[in-house]
């Protein structure tokens, strides 16, 4: 560690820079204290000689862990590796990384190019074995403590989650209380949307039946107004999203569940990506909860539904053939709609009634006819088009 007079002067000729860095929106918006320590920053720059000095801030909201893309943190590295920066300053070692793998990288560019590192603490050589190894142990703690504030999070949530006091998002149709319990929504309208999905399932036996004859009876569906959250709705048209997600929804047959869906963590150039929402077979949910809260059907039904729903959807069964199967349509798969931009499905019929081996291969675009229960968007024989 070393002095502010002990600086070489071609160090103080170079850039200094600031960089500035919190893990997610809400500490940016939240934690403006650590914000202002860390802009002050500068000012400690040009107490150590430095008349160049530029803040990078770009990697504000993001976390340090490496699975996020920082576009701060690479444009901090190709300054060092121009040659341009005589020092970088972050208010901690944790501010620059939380992963061992950038934190080292930037220690070794640091001293190819012979940049100090500079926190509120004082200013370290990597070049220097004793700077190098308390730099480094600085590092394996900050990596370290993030991987214990993960854990000890983690651990709280998941036994809030085996009590049912966990708040998780409730679809339509709920509300949670101030105290931890789950009830039926107030608004009489919401709950006679969802009763209705779910009796004239009973009646139809196919979700694309209760979404077009919803279409049919003029009825509307409840939907968020920003399309997340659910604090304000407005009742729009019936589309197949909304009725499906009703009937597939384990919260409506009083079932508390958590652990659904996995996480699933691919290495991309070097570094891990992480992708959420892979769903997960009912017989592998973490946490299920019956009987938690009143539900709109019962478990049995709710089982019952997702058998049917699995026998209507044949074309999704595992194993069925999808393509190459051949047929006259050299374009399937290729074709898009020229009004919704989806791909063209392929039907085959007989020319001017011949026999099957004149069929004649047909482009449809039934994005419209699936997804609100009207006319087709497009259809088309080869050679001409038919709207």
């Amino acid at each position: 560690m070393t002095s502010t007079s002990k600086l070489p002067a071609t160090v103080l000729r170079r850039t200094a820079v600031v960089y500035v860095r919190q893990s997610t929106m809400a500490q940016v918006q939240q934690n403006l204290e650590s914000q202002r320590r860390q802009y002050e920053l500068v000012d400690l720059a040009r107490g150590y000689g430095f008349n160049d000095v530029i803040v990078i801030d770009d990697d504000l909201g993001k976390s340090g862990s490496g699975v996020e893309e920082r576009p701060g943190f690479e444009r901090l590295v190709g300054l060092l590796c121009a040659g341009t920066v005589g020092a970088v300053l972050c208010l901690e070692a944790s501010r620059l990384a939380r992963n061992g793998h950038d934190w080292h990288r930037l220690l070794e560019l640091c001293g190819l190019v012979g940049a100090a590192v500079i926190d509120g603490e004082g200013a370290y050589d990597p070049r220097r074995p004793n700077d190098r190894l308390l730099l480094g142990m600085k590092g394996t703690i900050s990596e370290f403590e993030l991987g214990i504030l993960r854990s000890r999070l983690n651990k709280a949530l998941w036994a809030k989650a085996r009590r049912g006091e966990l708040r998780i998002p409730v679809p339509h149709g709920y509300v949670w209380w101030p105290h931890p319990n789950v009830t039926f929504d107030p608004d009489i309208r919401m709950q006679e949307a969802i009763r209705l999905i779910f009796s004239k399932f009973r009646e139809l036996g196919s979700a694309r039946q209760v979404l077009g004859w919803m279409c049919r009876e003029g009825l509307h569906l409840p939907r968020p107004v920003d399309g997340k959250q659910t604090t304000a709705f407005e009742w729009v048209q019936p589309r197949y999203r909304g009725v499906i997600s009703v009937l597939k929804n384990p919260f409506y047959a009083g079932v508390y569940a958590y652990g659904k869906s996995s996480s699933r963590t691919d290495v991309v150039g070097g570094r891990p990506r992480k992708s959420y929402g892979h769903t997960k077979p009912i017989d592998e949910w973490d946490i299920v909860i019956r009987d938690h809260h009143e539900g709109y059907i019962s478990w049995e039904e709710y089982q019952h539904n997702q058998e049917l729903l699995a026998r209507n959807a044949y074309s999704k069964r595992e194993g069925s053939s999808k393509s190459g199967r051949g047929g006259g349509a050299l374009l399937a798969g290729l074709l898009r709609c020229r009004r919704c931009g989806m791909r063209l499905h392929v039907y085959y019929s007989s020319r001017d009634g011949q026999a099957r081996p004149a069929r004649a291969s047909r482009y449809l675009c039934r994005r419209d006819q699936l997804s609100y229960g009207e006319s087709k968007c497009l259809w088309s024989y080869p050679g001409f088009m038919d709207r």
